[in-house]
């Protein structure tokens, strides 16, 4: 007597291949070509439906409650923080494992440190959501319930940032002055990230880059030595190798506490 199994079958066994394995799951999300999901633990910081923290330690401010960040950010641990090298780097995340959970994915900044230690060291990936953007986990009506859960298991991917309509942008650190400038860059497109950082001044006798080093957070810093001649122009390097140079952003009567905007980005 012979056996035919169900039309169904099958998908059956696929489906219960995949429950077998629920942290690996690949998918396409916001035009990324489909990667592979990786498990991490995620809590929440701040007010319920805010912006977490405004003296975040990659040094943003208040600028993360506002477009494109519009509080949609999260403090990582220091796997994800290194040491202020992984401020500016995007992430989608996912939960499925909390029947509050939409199952669909968010995309967050890096914009802070979650501190070593509790909860933050509970899983070697952390992310530490804005009351925000933990919120958005979570199916319509139930943003409340999912806060109360405590240590919520989730799924994460690396992803390109993209800010239609921003270009980048350098802040003017406000203990900066004409022989010494600690800038902050913000808004990086694609890798979000930096590995090298070096400056030109405007004046006629200078043709070299010099080095910028790192300083905290989203911050570079340059102790010149002599004066720095505006205006100034901007060499930067992400993780990955890609350079940009932008001319002349930082003007002749530069001054600590401006910001100042390029017209180009990744």
């Amino acid at each position: 007597m012979s056996i035919v199994l169900a039309p169904f079958s099958i998908f059956a066994i696929v489906y219960l291949l995949f429950l077998s394995n629920p942290c690996t799951v690949y998918a396409k999300d916001h035009n990324i070509s489909a990667a592979k999901w990786t498990s991490a633990g995620a809590t929440w910081y701040g007010a319920p439906t805010g912006f977490g923290s405004d003296g975040g330690a990659c040094g943003y401010t208040t600028s993360v409650q506002s477009k494109p960040f519009s509080s949609m950010i999260a403090a990582g641990n220091p796997t994800l923080f290194r040491s202020g090298k992984g401020c500016g780097e995007c992430y989608q995340v996912m939960c499925n494992a909390k029947p509050e959970c939409s199952k669909k994915s968010i995309e967050v900044v890096i914009t802070d440190l979650c501190p070593p230690g509790g909860q933050c060291t509970a899983q070697k990936v952390h992310f530490d959501l804005s009351g925000t953007a933990f919120g958005a986990l979570a199916k319509k009506g139930k943003e409340n319930e999912l806060r109360n859960v405590g240590i919520l298991p989730v799924l994460y991917k690396r992803v390109e940032c993209d800010y239609p309509g921003y270009n980048l942008i350098f802040k003017i650190d406000a203990g900066s002055n004409p022989y010494y400038l600690a800038v902050l860059i913000e808004y990086e497109r694609g890798d979000g990230d930096l590995s090298a950082v070096s400056l030109k001044d405007g004046s006629a006798k200078s043709k070299e880059w010099k080095s910028m080093n790192h300083s905290w957070g989203a911050i570079w810093k340059l102790d010149a030595g002599t004066k720095l001649t505006g205006p100034l122009s901007i060499k930067i390097t992400t993780m990955k190798g890609k350079k940009l140079k932008v001319k002349n952003v930082i003007p002749v009567n530069w001054g600590p506490g401006q910001t100042y905007r390029a017209k180009v980005n990744f």
